[in-house]
Formats: structure tokens, C-alpha cells, sequence
């Protein structure tokens, strides 16, 4: 049964999951009265949010026992089939009648299998990747991107609205996650685009910040131009998103491809550039890290 707080009846959440995104995610439904349990590998990560209220859990298995609702904002694939089908995992604890939603940016064939998984135990379940990087959720601005039954979304949907703006069903399972690899496949193009005219700029003689200023507002303009390359032109490589999980991006997103016969050569090359800046050290950089290379010059050879 929900907790009731100030009158209405709030359902329990696990968060799983805090790291660059997932504690302000966290942090907004525990500001909207949500009552909630949080578990992350590395515990002091969650300190702040357990000084505000909410609950410790030792494991997903625990945070999950009691809750309503399981939110989940992982690393890798591996981490979400850890997260769900590991021994002290999600579906170990989660009663029926509780519903996950898998907010990890992943494979969309671990999120038909979660689905699956979840609707033989009687259990909801939505793959709902984000957008909008750490800046996003810290001003509870994302995009959410949801795959799964129109029954769960709306749900979910309470949540959602706390935590994003732009929320949109897309279809069955897994489509969540498609349409978040549409997102980087864009992401993953530009960010090379823009490396590319700062490089131009500074070669030229011009004031990269003065170019940006006037560029950002026409036809090229984007959250990426807008927000990732003032980061860097300051020499700000913090990770909003870190390099080494957009990598993660891209290989699903090419694989992905590939089983539906579908080439994507712009998206091979920006992953090969951020495959070579990770090996350089830059992993776990955030992705503004590869204007860096071009700075340097050494995107080339």
C-alpha cells in the first residue's frame, strides 16, 4: 500500500541509480513528497539525498521490497541486467503489481527482455531514456523518450513530470530506446561538426566565443553548440555525459543498425574519434572532450 503524504496518496520509489543525472532526478521526486529508497554502488554518492530523506537500501533487491515503483538510471547494459536479473537484482523483490521503468540509455532488445521478464511476475515495465544531460535534470527539464503500454505510462506519467518536459509514449517495448539512439546518432554528428568549425575559427583568426555567439541563434544552432562548446572553450571537460557512456551509445546504436541492415557511416566516424580520444585518457571526460582533440589536432590521422 502507498504512503500517504500531505493528504494523497504517494506511491513508494526505488531510485537506483545516483550518479551525474540520477540524484537530481532523485532529488526532484523527493521534493514532490515521494517517498523514496535509493541505492547506488558507491554509497556516499547518495549521502546528501539520504540527509534529505530518503531511505538507504543495501542492494536493488532491498531498495525494491517495499516500493511501488523501481526507477532505474545505470551505466551499461551489463549494469541494467545486473541491476534487474542478478541475485540480490530488482525482479528478486518487486511484489506484483509494481512497475519498473529503466531510465539507462540501453539496448533495445534487453528492454523487450526486461519487459517480457516483468509481465510473467505480474509487473509493468518501461524502458525511458533521457535527454538533456546533467544540466537537464538538474532543472527538471528532460527529455524522456518511453517505450512500453499506454497503461504504465500514464502510471509513470506523475513521475515523469517531475523529473522532465518533453515526455512522449513512442511505442511497444524497446522503443524508448530506439528513439533515444536517433538522439545520439544526431548528438554523435554534430559534436564532430562542431569541433570541426571551432577548429575553423581559431585557424582563421577569429574569436571562437564571438563565432559561437553569432552562429548559435541561426540555422546551426543547437543544445550541443549552446551549452557543450562555451564548456569547452573555457577548458570545462567536467562530465555532463561522460565520454566513455556516449562510446557505450554509439555501439548500441550501430549495433542496433546492423540488425536492421542499416548503414551509418557518419556515426562509425564520431565513434571512432571518441574511441581514440578515450584511449587518450579522456573516458571519463565529459563529451565536449573531443573539441579538446581538434584543438590539439589530433583528430587526424
Amino acid at each position: 500500500m502507498a504512503l500517504l503524504v500531505s493528504g494523497m496518496s504517494k506511491e513508494r520509489v526505488a531510485f537506483i541509480g545516483i550518479g551525474v543525472m540520477g540524484k537530481s532526478m532523485a532529488g526532484h521526486l523527493l521534493d514532490a513528497g515521494y517517498p523514496v529508497s535509493v541505492y547506488n554502488r558507491t554509497r556516499a554518492k547518495a549521502d546528501e539525498l539520504v540527509s534529505r530523506g530518503a531511505t538507504w537500501a543495501d542492494s536493488p533487491a532491498e531498495a525494491s521490497k517495499d516500493a511501488d515503483i523501481v526507477v532505474t538510471i545505470v551505466g551499461f547494459p551489463q549494469d541494467v541486467e545486473e541491476t534487474y536479473f542478478g541475485e540480490n537484482g530488482v525482479f528478486q523483490t518487486l511484489r506484483s503489481g509494481g512497475l519498473v521503468i529503466d531510465m539507462t540509455t540501453s539496448s533495445p532488445l534487453l528492454a523487450k527482455r526486461i519487459a517480457t521478464a516483468a509481465a510473467e511476475k505480474g509487473i509493468g515495465a518501461l524502458d525511458a531514456p533521457v535527454s538533456g544531460g546533467d544540466l537537464g535534470a538538474r532543472e527538471a527539464r528532460l527529455a524522456i523518450m518511453v517505450g512500453g503500454d499506454a497503461a504504465s505510462f500514464e502510471r509513470a506519467k506523475p513521475l515523469f513530470e517531475i523529473m522532465g518536459k518533453n515526455i512522449q509514449l513512442l511505442g511497444p517495448a524497446g522503443s524508448g530506446q530506439h528513439t533515444k539512439m536517433c538522439n545520439q546518432v544526431i548528438i554523435a554528428a554534430s559534436m564532430v561538426s562542431i569541433g570541426e568549425a571551432l577548429a575553423y575559427a581559431k585557424a582563421s583568426g577569429l574569436d571562437p566565443k564571438q563565432v559561437l555567439a553569432t552562429i548559435e541563434t541561426g540555422a546551426a544552432g543547437s543544445w550541443s553548440l549552446s551549452n557543450l562548446a562555451p564548456r569547452a572553450l573555457d577548458g570545462d571537460y567536467a562530465p555532463g555525459f561522460y565520454v566513455k557512456h556516449f562510446i557505450k551509445d554509439m555501439g548500441i546504436a550501430i549495433e542496433s543498425a546492423d540488425e536492421m541492415g542499416l548503414e551509418l557511416p557518419g556515426l562509425k566516424l564520431a565513434k571512432g574519434l571518441y574511441d581514440r580520444l578515450a584511449a587518450d585518457g579522456g573516458a571519463d571526460d565529459g563529451t565536449q572532450a573531443l573539441f579538446r582533440f581538434y584543438f590539439e589536432g589530433k583528430q587526424s590521422g
